[in-house]
């Protein structure tokens, strides 16, 4: 069968590599149906991603059929339609002791850590597994993943009804997050440098966009707030820079959610955090949000309309990793169809 597999900086490759099989009466084999491409692989082809192990398999936004099952396996059927969780966690640890499985100690990852879903079969327990509506197109399906990380930044951040958010970024989890926090009530303004990002962050729901090449975010947040400024303030970026704004535009008792895995140092003051309370928080992968999410998928509160705008065969991935590589704001979110 096919497989896209990265082993080593811009080496990446279509190659044939075989099929699982089942050997525990436990397994569950599914066909990938759709898999996203997401920032993570993209930094992952660039050889810029500090988590990966090569050589891999890439990919952990991806969904199929239930095509094979072991003789143990009650909860789940062949032809059934599946949304893939890519974490695995020990359930032991301090954090998962502390219902934060995301951040556990042994996390192992699908397409980062071990061979993830871009390949035409997979072999997948059945505790990362989740059964999607099959009136649900596959390019619909296969957003639950990269939602999920939306849902648990706007969780740790508290949205909700009535509350004013910012997000910092207008690329494809930022345009997510805007949409989760619309539907758990909240108002959302938006930030960017392009306009055409901002124009469809408007056409599906922001309260307010910001150009920040010719607008002052700080001035236009305190303006839309009547002063009081951003109750949460997500960070899509993940710059030094984004990061600093994000204590500017906070309110007082506000939360800031960075997103970013940037490495590089940020010079901020303390008297910013303390005197108007503010709590940072840290947001990774996500912690039991694919239920709540493919349901308000199934009811069709999360849509698709215009995320997956680009789609590719398998066998042209380079042409879908060179897409995100060379003109990025072309592709909202890039997934690669396996039929």
């Amino acid at each position: 069968m096919l497989a896209v597999k990265v082993f080593g900086k811009q080496d990446m490759r279509v190659v044939n590599v075989p099929k699982p099989t089942i050997d525990k009466p436990s397994d569950i084999i599914v066909k990938v149906k759709a898999c996203g491409i997401c920032g993570s692989d993209k930094a992952i082809y660039n050889g810029s991603n500090p988590f990966v192990e090569l050589p891999r398999v890439m990919g952990h936004e991806f969904v199929g059929e239930i095509v094979e099952i072991g003789d143990e396996v009650t909860e789940f059927a062949v032809g059934d339609h599946v949304v893939i969780e890519p974490i695995s966690y020990d359930g032991k640890c301090y954090a998962c002791r502390q219902h934060m499985p995301n951040a556990c100690v042994n996390l192992k990852v699908l397409g980062v850590h071990q061979d993830g879903g871009m390949q035409e079969y997979i072999k997948v327990p059945a505790l990362q597994l989740h059964h999607i509506d099959k009136d649900i197109p596959w390019t619909t399906a296969v957003l639950s993943e990269p939602y999920t990380i939306a849902g648990n930044a706007t969780t740790r951040g508290e949205v909700g009804l009535s509350k004013t958010v910012v997000i910092q970024g207008a690329g494809t989890i930022g345009q997510l997050s805007l949409r989760v926090a619309k539907a758990k009530g909240a108002r959302v303004m938006i930030s960017d440098v392009a306009q055409d990002k901002l124009d469809f962050a408007k056409d599906n729901g922001a309260d307010a966009v910001v150009n920040v090449k010719n607008e002052d975010l700080v001035e236009k947040v305190k303006e839309w707030t009547n002063g009081e400024m951003a109750n949460v303030v997500i960070d899509a970026v993940g710059a030094p820079s984004t990061f600093k704004t994000c204590l500017d535009i906070a309110s007082v008792a506000g939360r800031i959610v960075p997103m970013g895995f940037s490495s590089a140092p940020v010079t901020i003051t303390q008297q910013p955090i303390m005197q108007k309370q503010l709590t940072i928080c840290g947001s990774r992968h996500q912690t039991f949000q694919f239920e709540p999410i493919i349901q308000a998928i199934e009811a069709g509160v999360l849509k698709d309309d215009g995320m997956t705008n680009q789609r590719f065969n398998i066998k042209d991935a380079q042409k879908a990793l060179d897409l995100m590589n060379n003109d990025p704001d072309k592709a909202r979110k890039i997934v690669l169809m396996f039929d």
